[in-house]
């Protein structure tokens, strides 16, 4: 099985975290079933960036994403060449690394 390291992150995973997943999970869901609790406003539905991610290992053995996808991705704050939605990447077998930005644009968590 594959295995996920979260880096840390100060508010949602402060010492960062490291577990093992089922290949074809969807990485969203997998943070929060491992208690990560990455925003994901638009519920996965591919409609906001919320659940944005940087992955610093395994990002090539990813499937490629769809111009959707890449065209939500040009929001997200701190968009790197290794960003995506974690709503959309399917884990394969291979181990992954990952990043969460420090801020997301979900203006609902932005206490306005």
């Amino acid at each position: 099985m594959p295995r996920i390291k979260v880096l840390p992150h100060a508010t949602i995973c402060p010492n960062g975290a490291e577990f093992e997943v089922e290949a074809n999970s969807n990485l969203c869901q997998s943070l929060l079933d491992n208690g990560i609790k990455i925003e994901h406003a638009c519920d996965m539905s591919k409609a906001c960036t919320t659940c944005h991610v940087v992955v610093r290992k395994g990002f090539d053995e990813l499937e490629e994403m769809d111009d959707i996808e890449a065209d939500l991705l040009d929001r997200a704050w701190g968009l790197e060449p290794d960003s995506r939605l974690s709503c959309q990447v399917k884990i394969t077998d291979e181990d992954m690394e990952i990043e969460i930005p420090k801020y997301t644009i979900n203006h609902a968590s932005e206490n306005h």
